[in-house]
C-alpha cells in the first residue's frame, strides 16, 4: 500500500537527505561499559555486537566527570534527597536548593554577578539570543557557528544579519563600519571552540574592536560566546576562551554536558542580564530546569575541576592530545594542531572518510566522519576526541589501526 499525505513527504525528505550523504541513520546504543584493564581505558559494548568492546574517541566527556566517583555519589545522594526530577518549570514548584547553589558556583567560577540555568547548551543559546536581538539589531556571526546559533538567529529575525569568514577580523571590521548608522545594536556571536576544527575564537580582537566601535551604536555592541567545548578543558585552569584570550564576552553561554560530564546549560553575565532572560527566554520560563540531582553532580564536578585534581586532570589530557598529535604526524597524516582536545584527521576525501571511518570501527575504534557536503568538498575530515579516560596504550592502537587503512 502506498504511503499518502505526509508520510509520503517524510519519505521523500528521508530520501533526499540519504542521496546527499548527510542521513544519520540508526544510532549505537551503548549497552555497557567495562572498567579500564591492562594498561588500556574503559571500552564500551554496542547492541547487537556482543561483547565485542570499542574504543570512544567521539565523546565530549574530556576529563572523564561524568563516572567520576565524587560526581555520580553527589547525584546519586541528590536523587535520594530531592527525588528523580523537578517536577515543574522553575517559576511554579521547580527550583531547588542545588539550581540555586549551582547557578551562584557558575558565576564564581566565571567572575560574574549570576548565572542561569537551561535545560541543554542549545536551549541556551535559542533561550538567549533572540531576547538579545531587536528589530533595529545587527547580528554578525563566524560563518563555522554552530547550528543553535544559526536556528536562534533565524528565530529571532535582526534588521541585518552577516556571516563574516572564519575567524575574518578584517572582514568583521568592515562590517562593523558597514552598519554604522543602519542600526541601533550588534550583536557579535561566536562559538569559543569550533566543534568541527576544534580551534577557537579570536575573542580579544573581537573585545578590541567592539571596543572601538561600541559608541558607533546607539544601544552598543554585545559579545555573545558559546563556549561549551572550551569550558572546563581551554585555558590555563579550565575556564575557557576568554581565559585564553584574556577577555570577557558580555553574554557567556556553556554546557554542563561535556567536560563537566553530566547535563544542561547554563548562561553566565550580570545580575541585570539574568533578571531579563529569567522574564522573557520561554525556553528557561516554560522548561523543565535538570533535575536537582544533577544540579548537584555539576556542582562537584565543578568543585574537581576547580581544583588541584582538576589541574592534574587539565595537564593529563594535554600531555595526551599532544601524544596524539605526534603520533598521527609521525604516520604521515594531515592534522590540524592546538590546544584543544578535539584533534581533527583531515582525509579530504568522501569515500576515504567513509572507508576510514568503517575500518576504525572494524577494529573497535568509534569516531565521527566529517563529509561534503556537512563540510565543504576538501575538507573532509575524522574528528578525533581526547579525553583523561585514554591512556597512551589506546593512543597507540589507535594510531595503529588507522596506520592498517
Amino acid at each position: 500500500m502506498a504511503e499518502d499525505g505526509y508520510q509520503a513527504v517524510l519519505r521523500a525528505h528521508l530520501d533526499a537527505l540519504a542521496a546527499k550523504g548527510i542521513r544519520k541513520g540508526g544510532e549505537n546504543i551503548i549497552t555497557g561499559i567495562r572498567p579500564p584493564a591492562d594498561g588500556y581505558g574503559p571500552r564500551c559494548f554496542l547492541a547487537g555486537h556482543g561483547d565485542k568492546p570499542f574504543l570512544l574517541m567521539n565523546s565530549n566527556s574530556y576529563l572523564g566527570l561524568g563516572r567520576h566517583p565524587r560526581v555520580a555519589a553527589a547525584e546519586e545522594k541528590a536523587v535520594r534527597r530531592y527525588g528523580a526530577g523537578p517536577g515543574a518549570v522553575r517559576f511554579i514548584s521547580g527550583t531547588f536548593q542545588p539550581h540555586v547553589r549551582l547557578e551562584q558556583q557558575l558565576a564564581r567560577f566565571h567572575a560574574r554577578e549570576a548565572a542561569m540555568l537551561f535545560s541543554s547548551a542549545y536551549a541556551a543559546v535559542m533561550g538567549v539570543l533572540p531576547n538579545l536581538i531587536s528589530a533595529e539589531t545587527a547580528v554578525l556571526s563566524d560563518e563555522l557557528n554552530h547550528n543553535c546559533i544559526i536556528n536562534a538567529i533565524r528565530l529571532a529575525r535582526p534588521a541585518v544579519k552577516e556571516i563574516y569568514p572564519h575567524l575574518g577580523m578584517t572582514e568583521l571590521e568592515v562590517l562593523l563600519r558597514q552598519n554604522i548608522g543602519r542600526v541601533r545594536r550588534v550583536v557579535l556571536v561566536t562559538d569559543g571552540i569550533f566543534s568541527m576544527r576544534g580551534d577557537h575564537a579570536p575573542l580579544d580582537r573581537m573585545g578590541t574592536l567592539a571596543a572601538q566601535y561600541r559608541e558607533d551604536f546607539a544601544e552598543g555592541i554585545i559579545i555573545v560566546v558559546d563556549d561549551s567545548h572550551g569550558v572546563g578543558v581551554f585555558g590555563e585552569t579550565g575556564r575557557g576562551v576568554e581565559e585564553y584570550a584574556g577577555t570577557r564576552a558580555d553574554v557567556l553561554i556553556a554546557t554542563l554536558g561535556k567536560a563537566m560530564g553530566v547535563n544542561g546549560g547554563y548562561v553566565a553575565g550580570s545580575r541585570l542580564l539574568i533578571e531579563y532572560l529569567r522574564e522573557t527566554a520561554p525556553l528557561y520560563i516554560y522548561s523543565n530546569p535538570v533535575t536537582p540531582a544533577e544540579a548537584e553532580a555539576a556542582r562537584e564536578a565543578l568543585d574537581i575541576i576547580d581544583s588541584p585534581e582538576g589541574a592534574a586532570l587539565l595537564g593529563r589530557l594535554r600531555r595526551l592530545t599532544s601524544l596524539l598529535e605526534q603520533g598521527l604526524r609521525g604516520a604521515g597524516f594531515e592534522i590540524l594542531t592546538g590546544e584543544h582536545p578535539i584533534v581533527p584527521l583531515l582525509v579530504r576525501d568522501t569515500a576515504r572518510t567513509d572507508g576510514m571511518v568503517r575500518h576504525l570501527f572494524a577494529r573497535g575504534v568509534l569516531a565521527t566522519g566529517l563529509k561534503f557536503p556537512v563540510v565543504p568538498a576538501g575538507d573532509e575530515k575524522i574528528r578525533l576526541q581526547v579525553s583523561v579516560d585514554h591512556t597512551e596504550r589506546d593512543i597507540e592502537y589507535l594510531v595503529d589501526a588507522l596506520r592498517e587503512f
